[in-house]
């Protein structure tokens, strides 16, 4: 199952590698087809399987907070967050790379509050400036049990779309799409000071599955 962001990519993809792959027959030396051949499939894979939309269906728990990307964990610490709070928060981020999931999917259910996008530079997404100087969209759902909960797609060196559902007034529900970062690369969430995360630097998350804070 792919995502829907993916269509055109994916059928203009599949149209280019195949009047290539008969373009390649072509070619003087059969050593030269088959490479530029085999160069060419594995580029339509590698876009196939970033588009990939796994199906992760769950029942909704206002009791947790779940992943809301795949990737790897490699921030958890205390950060002052100017945009909205304007206080401290405790900020976990997760780095997407190019071979995982790159689907958003709301963390925790309730309603959105705040919702904005911002034009910003691609740096890479581990860099210290990304969460501020990056394109990026920032969200804000207000849970039943957590309170605010802020989340922030960011675009790495790659990314040059963010694709974001969050409409503010609407009710956000745990566990459906709530966005798309298109080739890149990390997402940031911002929880109340002192919350007990269950997860750890350098753990591989899964979005829907992974669970941040409450339930494990």
């Amino acid at each position: 199952m792919f995502h829907k962001e993916g269509t055109k990519i994916i059928f203009y993809s599949m149209l280019i590698t195949i009047a290539l792959v008969f373009a390649a027959d072509y070619l003087p030396f059969n050593w030269l087809r088959i490479v530029v051949q085999c160069t060419i499939i594995v580029l339509l894979l590698l876009i196939l399987q970033f588009f990939r939309n796994p199906n992760r269906g769950i029942t909704p728990c206002d009791d947790t907070i779940l992943a809301p990307v795949d990737g790897k964990v490699v921030v958890i610490e205390e950060v002052y967050e100017p945009e909205y709070f304007k206080d401290k928060r405790l900020m976990v981020s997760i780095f997407m790379s190019p071979i995982n999931v790159h689907v958003t999917r709301y963390g925790l259910s309730g309603i959105i509050k705040y919702s904005k996008y911002h034009a910003g530079k691609y740096l890479v997404a581990w860099h210290p400036k990304a969460s501020e100087e990056n394109e990026r969209t920032t969200v804000v759902i207000d849970n039943p049990v957590y309170g605010e909960i802020m989340y922030r797609q960011i675009a790495g060196a790659l990314a040059k779309r963010i694709v974001n559902y969050a409409k503010v007034g609407d009710q956000a529900i745990q566990g459906t799409d709530a966005g798309f970062i298109k080739f890149g690369s990390r997402v940031d969430l911002y929880l109340p000071l002192g919350t007990d995360v269950n997860v750890v630097l350098n753990q591989k998350a899964k979005g829907n599955i992974t669970s941040i804070v409450g339930k494990k």
